[in-house]
């Protein structure tokens, strides 16, 4: 949920603004224990490692050197949660990969996580199978969460629904508020 795929780029996610109301409904219930992690490109396609390279020369204008700075910030909606809630950059899909996210959980004995954000077929699913395989239960928000085009977010979700229905549930938020503590 950041400005860069909110606000008008290359990698503008429409639903955006759909899903935020969900969002903000369950990050206001939950406000300390939410965590948003923000995809920082590099500053130059240069800068990334291996396959991140071509990925950059291929997106030249969402890297650090041709985007504002502040268009990897938190949406202003969700912003006025932080703090509380926290932010962990990441520079891959998955929050797990590079980061210290799944050892400030462990810290805290966290055992079970709620997805929610953008985009469902990218770092969504990245974020939910790294979960799983950290052995995390996953709740994934399914009208909380958006895609770039419907048919890649519709198959995510039943990808997941389906493939995965043993470690995690995908529920509407109503749902999840309905049975959270």
């Amino acid at each position: 949920m950041q400005r860069m795929f909110n606000e008008q780029t290359p990698w503008h996610v429409e639903w955006m603004g759909k899903v935020l109301p969900a969002m903000e409904e369950v990050v206001g219930r939950y406000v300390d224990e939410t965590i948003f992690t923000r995809f920082l490109p590099p500053i130059d396609a240069s800068a990334a490692v291996g396959g991140w390279q071509s990925y950059y020369k291929r997106w030249e204008s969402m890297t650090l050197q041709a985007l504002p700075r502040e268009m990897v910030d938190v949406i202003p909606p969700l912003q006025r949660f932080i703090p509380p809630a926290r932010v962990f950059d990441k520079m891959t899909y998955s929050p797990w990969t590079g980061g210290n996210l799944h050892s400030v959980l462990s810290q805290k004995q966290v055992s079970s996580v709620v997805v929610s954000g953008g985009e469902t077929d990218v770092c969504v699913l990245a974020t939910v199978l790294g979960a799983i395989d950290l052995g995390y239960h996953v709740t994934v928000l399914s009208d909380a969460v958006c895609g770039g085009a419907d048919a890649t977010h519709d198959a995510a979700l039943t990808l997941l629904r389906d493939r995965f229905a043993i470690q995690l549930d995908v529920m509407t938020t109503e749902r999840f508020l309905s049975i959270a503590r």
